[in-house]
């Protein structure tokens, strides 16, 4: 599946989704059960599995150091389990969003959610997990449990992500550094 069949396909669940489509956070949250029913109207077994692919092949892109330093700040710190799960909420927040935050990782200060979320609300950017959610897709479109998809996932030939990020690291608890790279998010998430 090429990026703008995967674009496309996540902006359109947006759509649907409405006005809640921005907060991972909020009980009712439409987005997940949007694009879950999209996948499986539109894509079959094998076109979920693309979109997998795609899924992984577009969060490697945000897999750098700046934009990890962004999510620290606005999730008030961020492991790895934690940045895979804020560059799922990344890609929820649809292609402008994301391409726009991959290259310039400080113009998340803009986005509601995130400013909500400063604001000390219970707002989430996050999302826990985008290869879940395909995974239930896949399964309602086959009939087959999680491990099936699993196995059918690792049967399909991707290459996984790069094990370093791009650009360069620093310490994320140095509020200089912080400043310096991110001023934006850290004068929003550190005031």
């Amino acid at each position: 599946m090429d990026h703008d069949t995967f674009w496309a396909l996540v902006d359109e669940a947006r759509s649907r989704a409405g006005a809640g489509a921005d907060d991972r956070g909020a009980d009712d949250d439409p987005l997940p059960d949007a694009l879950t029913g999209l996948l499986v109207e539109r894509l079959g077994a094998d076109g979920i599995l693309a979109f997998a692919a795609a899924a992984d092949d577009v969060t490697d892109a945000a897999y750098g150091w700046t934009v990890w330093g962004a999510a620290y700040l606005v999730e008030g710190g961020c492991s790895d389990d934690g940045f895979m799960d804020f560059r799922d909420g990344l890609i929820l927040a649809g292609r402008g969003t994301f391409e726009r935050v991959v290259a310039d990782p400080d113009s998340l200060a803009d986005h509601p959610t995130v400013a909500a979320m400063a604001g000390g609300g219970p707002a989430w950017f996050g999302f826990e997990s985008l290869d879940g959610l395909v995974g239930d897709a896949w399964s309602r479109a086959t009939g087959e449990d999680d491990e099936a998809y699993y196995a059918a996932r690792d049967a399909s030939s991707h290459e996984g992500s790069s094990s370093e990020p791009w650009g360069e690291s620093w310490d994320f608890d140095d509020d200089g550094e912080n400043a310096r790279r991110l001023p934006r998010l850290t004068a929003l998430f550190q005031a």
